[in-house]
Formats: C-alpha cells, sequence, structure tokens
C-alpha cells in the first residue's frame, strides 16, 4: 500500500446520443496522504467529474488512477473513501447519532461476511467536535441546514477512511453558516490528519481550506496549474482580513481568469 493517490493522463468522455462530450482531458496529480487539495473552478469544469473517478463512482475513459495502490473501486470497497456530497443525505428516519455510527454498523455486517474494512472512529466524539453533542437524539428535519451538514461532515470523518472527497459540500448555505463550517471543517482535518480532496468554486474558500490548490480550466477540463498555498496553520478566519492571504485569492483567480481567457 502507498501513500499517494496518482492520476495519470486521466480524461472522460460521454456519450450523448450522437455525440461525445469530452469532459476531462490529460489530468496528471499526484496527492499527498495528509495533503487538503482543493480542485477549483467554475461549474462545468470538471470538477465533480474527476472527484468521482477518483472515488470509483464512475470509470475514466483514458488513463490511470491509484488510490493507495489499488484502483478506485477495490478501494472503495475496502472502505479507503468516504464521500460527502453537496446535500447532507442523512437518513430521515435514523437520529443524529445513529447516522454517524452508520458506517460502524455497515463494517460490522461487512466483517461478518469476510469483508477487510476500516475501523470507523468514535461517532460520538467527532458529533461533539463538529457541536452536535446536544443534539445526538434530533433527527435531521430538527435540525438547521447547517446543523445537518454537521452531522454529515462528522459522519464522513466517523467512518474511519484515510481518504475524504467533498463536493462542494458548503455550496447551499448561507454565507455565515459556510464561514462557521469552513474553520470547523479545518479543525477535524488537523486532528483527524485525512487526506482531503476538496471541490469549490469560491477562491476564498480554495485558499482558506488548502495545501495546494488545482486550477481548472474550460471543458475539456486540464488543470491548468497547481497553486502551493504557504499560508500558516492552524487558520482561523482572521486569516482572511491579511494581505498574504488576498494576495494568494487574487493569484488563484487571476491563473483562473487567463484559462478561461484563452479558452475564448
Amino acid at each position: 500500500m502507498t501513500d499517494t493517490i496518482s492520476l495519470s493522463g486521466v480524461g472522460r468522455t460521454y456519450t450523448r446520443g450522437k455525440k461525445e462530450v469530452q469532459a476531462l482531458t490529460g489530468v496528471d496529480l499526484t496527492i499527498r496522504q495528509g495533503e487538503f487539495i482543493t480542485l477549483f473552478g467554475p461549474s462545468g469544469c470538471g470538477k465533480s467529474t474527476l472527484l468521482r473517478l477518483i472515488a470509483g463512482l464512475d470509470t475514466q475513459t483514458t488513463g490511470e488512477i491509484s488510490v493507495f495502490g489499488s484502483t478506485p473501486k477495490k478501494a472503495s470497497a475496502s472502505k479507503d473513501i468516504a464521500w460527502i456530497p453537496q446535500s447532507s443525505a442523512l437518513l430521515p428516519w435514523l437520529d443524529i447519532k445513529a447516522n454517524a455510527s452508520l458506517s460502524s454498523v455497515i463494517n460490522k455486517r461487512a466483517d461478518r461476511s469476510g469483508s477487510t474494512t476500516r475501523s470507523p472512529e468514535d461517532a460520538v466524539g467527532v458529533l461533539s467536535e463538529v457541536g452536535l453533542a446536544d443534539f445526538l437524539g434530533s433527527r435531521p428535519d430538527q435540525l438547521s441546514g447547517g446543523m445537518r451538514q454537521r452531522a454529515s461532515i462528522a459522519r464522513g470523518f466517523a467512518q474511519g477512511a484515510p481518504l475524504m472527497l467533498m463536493d462542494e459540500p458548503f455550496s447551499a448555505l448561507d454565507e455565515l453558516t459556510r464561514d462557521t463550517l469552513r474553520i470547523r471543517l479545518l479543525e477535524l482535518w488537523e486532528h483527524h490528519k485525512k487526506t482531503i480532496v476538496f471541490v469549490t468554486h469560491s477562491a476564498q474558500e480554495a485558499v482558506l481550506l488548502s495545501d495546494r490548490v488545482v486550477v481548472m480550466s474550460p471543458r475539456p477540463g486540464r488543470i491548468k496549474e497547481v497553486v502551493d498555498v504557504d499560508l500558516p496553520r492552524p487558520r482561523t478566519w482572521e486569516l482572511t482580513e491579511t494581505p498574504e492571504f488576498t494576495a494568494k485569492v487574487a493569484e488563484v483567480k487571476q491563473i483562473l481568469w487567463s484559462a478561461w481567457e484563452g479558452d475564448e
């Protein structure tokens, strides 16, 4: 088992009727264990497609993807990957504690069948870390959107998977809630030492969270540039008020604009 995720020459082409649509082409990227990597760009540039390929939810047309030395599908079957979508996707008939503990139940069943699976983490402990200790018995419909998304993130961390894939998990939330959850996520990441691949169309969010920002070009999606974010950690919201942060956000935006202007 290696400690990296690697993509080499990855492309994805879809067939729609008689037309072929090339979503991604020539993607090369290596992600080290414990890194926080963000795929950044507007809608339609292939960010979510790339995330689905890493997750094993889709299969590339060209190239190779390795997740800790395995194919994405094998890594997913071994519980090496946790997926956090845009919506919380909590089971409405279960309370928050049961939702976050779901991976523990599933893994126990898998273990009895002879499969090798990851050991889940303490779900109650992770829920406490995201500020939901007083809501363990609440169902999703009894919580605000931000609280549901916190529960979804806690469930992902509680799975015990070393790789977490997050597809714009804050996009449906109001600005204040997004700001709060970004810092919560950083605190969880620093504590649990996961590898995170995060999708966003917000330059500020990408810079605040990431070790590196992968700037995507227009379709067919390619990596225009990978930007190192050499800002100190741990990061707090005060960092966003500094000239260094503002300059890094401007750098990331300029790379994106040059990619899209060059496509016109």
